[in-house]
């Protein structure tokens, strides 16, 4: 199969980056990378181009690192407690995943991060503090810190500070009078 040299204007997944000069097959030349212009033509013109192709990528990639750097510093200083319903053995009934982990980074830090970056091997569901990495870059990866705490610990909080006076057999009617006042109330 004949082969063309091509200079790349911008990043190709699985070829190369912006200002490579890369050999390819003449029908993926001519039908994809030229038509969308993510490739000129080696040429003494397009030679002379090229450092100032090289230049923009280093400025470009420069930028990207600083970025991810200052991202890196935030997502570090940020700490978020995420509550799971749990039954009465502890067990949680849900997880949090890497999409829940973007949502709360999208809305408490402002990072528009991608979920595949989320170092997460699977959802978690243990209650305690956790710590996942995200690659931000190829050179930085964050460590977001968090708590997972179980929905049900406040409200026992709150129902023994209220039983506290009361004996068991108070206690249990009132807990049965709170169960069945929000069944009256619906209808």
């Amino acid at each position: 199969m004949p082969l063309t040299e091509l200079i790349l204007t911008e990043n190709v997944p699985g070829l190369g980056a912006e200002a490579d000069l890369v050999k390819v097959r003449r029908g993926y030349a001519r039908n994809y990378l030229l038509p969308r212009k993510m490739a000129h033509e080696v040429t003494p013109a397009a030679l002379r181009q090229l450092n100032a192709l090289k230049q923009k990528r280093a400025e470009r990639e420069a930028r990207e690192l600083n970025d991810a750097q200052e991202l890196a510093r935030r997502i570090g200083k940020a700490r978020f407690v995420f509550t799971l319903e749990t039954g009465e053995t502890g067990k949680a009934f849900g997880s949090v995943t890497a999409q829940d982990i973007v949502n709360r980074l999208k809305n408490e830090v402002g990072a528009e991060i991608d979920r595949h970056k989320i170092v997460l091997e699977r959802p978690i569901k243990d209650t305690g503090e956790h710590e996942v990495a995200i690659k931000l870059h190829h050179d930085v990866t964050a460590q977001l810190v968090f708590q997972v705490k179980s929905a049900a610990e406040p409200k026992a909080d709150a129902t023994t500070r209220r039983c506290a006076g009361t004996t068991r057999q108070e206690a249990t009617t009132n807990f049965q009078q709170e169960k069945e006042q929000p069944k009256q109330e619906e209808k």
